[in-house]
């Protein structure tokens, strides 16, 4: 039963794998060729975003907890910079009207 379940996992783990991989080629792809720095800065928040899951995924994979915080940190770090961001083309926007 519990190789069941082990076979399981690793086939859904590589399923998501797969996934993951998928939106990370096409967040990257968002991030070169976006035509201002808003498309960029959204595609760098999806890519942290994917980090995130991947934190998460690799978690439930190991079995090893210690990987939920560090994907808590790194979407605490990028909300904060989110948040910066949005401030900073809010203000640049003042300054050209």
């Amino acid at each position: 039963m519990i190789e069941q379940i082990d076979a399981a996992l690793t086939t859904v783990a590589l399923a998501l794998t797969v996934v993951l991989a998928l939106a990370i080629t096409g967040a990257a792809f968002r991030m070169v060729v976006g035509p201002g720095y808003a498309d960029r800065f959204v595609a760098l928040d999806m890519l942290t975003g994917i980090a995130v899951a991947a934190c998460g995924l690799t978690a439930v994979v190991t079995g090893r907890r210690e990987f939920l915080d560090v994907g808590l940190g790194l979407a605490l770090i990028a909300f904060v910079a989110t948040i910066a961001f949005a401030a900073f083309l809010e203000k640049k926007q003042r300054e050209t009207s």
